[in-house]
């Protein structure tokens, strides 16, 4: 029987449980799902808190649930990655470079170019939150865990810099995925001082409101994040997947 995690109720507990066992492959994706019995059994919950479950969980592109088909999952193209519950599931653990790798190419595509809308419309408030992280990051050089969080918020404050809805709505997607990516990729770097120049310079661009440079200062941080992860997929002698 599943240990569910404090702070939700059971319906929420039995989501957790069950969305994890799916991204992580613990249910062959080519076979049904056990039946709603079968489920009750096995989390020790109510039909009720199931279905509450495999309803929330179709709502994230999961699963589907028909008369007579049974709970089957849905291809992993079907899914939406960019929920937060899903990222994480996919992300714990021992995360796979691939993934890593996907979400390095995402936010090379974002990133940059929401530094250079911050260097042209942040106005003096969310310039000094971008400060601040990165003050939190120099004060935390010993710390690892609160050096995290000082990094995490100096990225989500880039996205409300940029003052563009929609990449500000994307802040609890990049707070997800950089919670596990930024462990592994400073870990490959190893040099806090380099990690925290190279932030640097983004912030010294936008608030010199520089939108080029900072451009460019993200682009040169993310990719070389993304190349130490491209290296190690190599070694390793990875390649990236034909589509499904």
């Amino acid at each position: 029987m599943a240990v569910f995690e404090r702070n939700f109720n059971l319906s929420q507990r039995m989501t957790q449980e069950l969305g994890k066992a799916i991204v992580c492959g613990v249910y062959p994706k080519d076979e049904s799902l056990p039946t709603e019995a079968e489920l009750c059994e096995q989390f020790g919950v109510s039909r009720t808190a199931v279905r509450e479950a495999v309803k929330m969980l179709s709502a994230k592109g999961l699963i589907s649930s028909r008369p007579r088909q049974g709970i089957r999952i849905l291809p992993e193209q079907e899914w939406n990655i960019f929920d937060s519950d899903l990222l994480r599931w996919s992300l714990e653990g021992n995360p796979s470079l691939r993934v890593l790798r996907e979400f390095l190419q995402m936010r090379i595509a974002i990133e940059p170019e929401a530094a250079s809308l911050a260097a042209r419309f942040a106005d003096d408030a969310a310039i000094d939150a971008i400060g601040e992280a990165l003050e939190g990051m120099r004060d935390a050089k010993t710390k690892p865990e609160e050096g995290l969080q000082a990094d995490i918020n100096f990225h989500v404050s880039i996205l409300f810099a940029s003052k563009n809805r929609f990449y500000i709505r994307l802040r609890d997607f990049i707070q997800t995925a950089l919670n596990v990516s930024i462990r592994h990729t400073n870990v490959i770097k190893g040099d806090q001082d380099a990690i925290i120049d190279d932030h640097a310079k983004v912030y010294n661009a936008i608030r010199n409101r520089n939108p080029e440079r900072a451009k460019a200062a993200m682009l040169l941080l993310i990719d070389e994040a993304l190349t130490f992860i491209e290296e190690k997929l190599a070694e390793a002698g990875e390649t990236i997947p034909e589509p499904r």
